[in-house]
């Protein structure tokens, strides 16, 4: 599903305008952005969490050139679905 099938679908569902659904997707985008940036989760009950994870550092290969190369620690954005979304697709 795309944005825009998305802003569609609730559009239909609640019966506001395209153009409200979208500034309010694109608001609820922009502020679980910015939270994550800002290293704050985002908890939304029965849904899931968004939050970020530190990958460590490690050693990979680049396997064209038979070489090793040492990628840094570094953040990375994750989202954890609650119980209960898991349960639903299930």
């Amino acid at each position: 599903m795309t944005k825009a099938e998305l802003v569609n679908q609730i559009a239909a569902q609640t019966g506001y305008d395209k153009v409200t659904v979208l500034n309010v997707v694109e608001a609820f985008m922009e502020n679980v952005k910015g939270s994550i940036v800002a290293k704050e989760n985002v908890y939304l009950r029965g849904f899931g969490t968004f939050q970020t994870k530190v990958r460590k550092e490690k050693v990979a290969r680049n396997i064209s050139k038979n070489t090793t190369i040492v990628v840094p620690e570094h953040v990375i954005p994750a989202f954890k679905p609650s119980k209960e979304f898991v349960k639903s697709v299930k």
